[in-house]
């Protein structure tokens, strides 16, 4: 889960005052047995989970596991046995079955020295049937912040000992790092997608730097022994600062010397578009490739909103809105889904971070993205909550046996409950993607 950022309380007062209007919906009063209803008059639908996995705790006892990105893999021999993979920080990746079980856990790697930063898994995502000397595999690949690396898992369903193995080629360089002390820093590797290009073959991560508007493509290579590794193709700058329509430039308060920085990434396979949520500012949409001119899809509602930073509360106290904002996304803007349709129709899926909605955009860029709509996950019953400051998500939308039919959709939880007294609690949460199109098609 994403820190707390020192803007936090901006976001909150303006989320607050701007939320009830932006997000009302007319309202409906029938349920129906798929877990999608509407809640109070104004909201937005609600669906519910089927499943949640075990709590994670970001703390000593916890072995500092924090919940935050998943990726769901289809296993097309037997569908009904498919995995989420998903990453836990400091905690290493977790595997879990569709009932939500876990499969295996993986350690991150230990830090390189006594004074340097430990393995820290932040985002995952899949790369299918990528070509290494062993053959081809389909593979999991995560960005480890902690040592500003990709880190690579093959995928066997039925290995003993548990599905995944480490195929990382131990001379894989840092991703933005020149050296240990820029390591340490932490302004490394953060939020990931992968994206196979149809006309080369060849396959990419598109990786994002923490407290850096940068964004690298780095090309997937094959190493000897079956391993993997990586060359940076190029990179892109996003702005870090904005020409509001009166004239002024604005920036998002926050800490000095952090720039608003991107974390969920989602690439387009059918046409090489990459979409990216800058937390503070909104959804990009580009090219893959990294070339061309980014366009921003859509703005949080806090763009160019002022605020004065405190050093010593270390927050940020809002100033007044100018009301040049989005309407439909709260900072922070956090993990991007697609679903797809064989028509090439289907949905961007946003998580609105700040008032713990989810937003759907069309897919198709001749429709400009347009919004479509939007929903939040809430309780099932008082065992099985909801999702609240949801950091990750991932979307299939193909059949997963009898469990899901519809497909599956995976939310993180920032905040489980009924949780355990005062420890931070984090887990995932599985949604049938049924009710949630249903939802977003209303």
């Amino acid at each position: 889960m994403t820190r707390p950022r020192t803007a936090r309380s901006l976001v909150l007062a303006v989320t607050t005052a701007l939320a009830a209007a932006a997000l009302a919906v007319p309202a409906q009063a029938d349920a129906d047995a798929q877990g999608r209803h509407r809640g109070p008059a104004g909201s937005l639908p609600v669906v519910t989970p089927r499943a949640e996995t075990p709590v994670l705790h970001d703390d000593d006892a916890g072995g500092n596991a924090d919940a935050d990105d998943p990726a769901i893999w289809r296993n097309a021999a037997a569908p009904g046995r498919s995995l989420v993979i998903a990453t836990a920080k400091e905690g290493g990746l977790r595997v879990y079955d569709l009932d939500a079980r876990p499969v295996q856990s993986i350690a991150a790697p230990p830090a390189d020295g006594p004074d340097d930063a430990p393995g820290r898994f932040n985002n995952v995502d899949l790369v299918q049937g990528l070509r290494l000397s062993s053959g081809r595999a389909d593979l999991a690949v995560t960005s480890d912040r902690g040592h500003d690396r990709l880190r690579f898992y093959r995928i066997d369903r039925d290995r003993a000992g548990g599905p995944l193995t480490d195929v990382t080629d131990a001379a894989a360089p840092a991703v933005f790092s020149r050296d240990q002390a820029e390591i340490n820093d932490q302004r490394t590797a953060y939020g990931l997608a992968t994206w196979t290009d149809p006309a080369s073959g060849k396959s990419f991560a598109l990786v994002s730097r923490r407290e850096r508007t940068s964004i690298a493509l780095l090309e997937l290579l094959p190493a000897a022994g079956g391993k993997v590794t990586y060359r940076t193709v190029r990179t892109l700058d996003l702005p870090a600062t904005f020409r509001l329509p009166n004239g002024t430039s604005w920036a998002p308060c926050g800490e000095p010397g952090e720039l608003p920085q991107v974390e969920g990434m989602v690439v387009d396979p059918a046409d090489g578009t990459l979409y990216a949520g800058q937390e503070d500012i909104g959804i990009w949409r580009l090219r893959a490739d990294l070339t061309g001119t980014p366009e921003l899809l859509d703005k949080v509602r806090e763009y160019g909103v002022p605020g004065v930073y405190d050093e010593e509360t270390e927050e940020c106290t809002p100033g007044a809105d100018p009301g040049y904002g989005g309407t439909r996304i709260s900072s922070d803007v956090e993990g991007l889904t697609l679903v797809t349709e064989s028509d090439g129709d289907g949905y961007l899926l946003a998580s609105s971070q700040g008032d713990n909605t989810f937003a759907a955009y069309d897919r198709e860029i001749a429709d400009r993205n347009e919004y479509e709509g939007g929903f939040r996950v809430a309780p099932a019953n008082g065992a099985l909550d909801g999702s609240e400051e949801c950091d990750g998500a991932a979307a299939l939308n193909a059949p997963l046996g009898s469990k899901y039919p519809n497909g599956l959709l995976v939310v993180q939880d920032g905040h489980d409950a009924p949780g355990d007294g005062d420890r931070p609690a984090t887990n995932f949460k599985f949604v049938d993607l049924g009710p949630v199109l249903d939802a977003v098609d209303d």
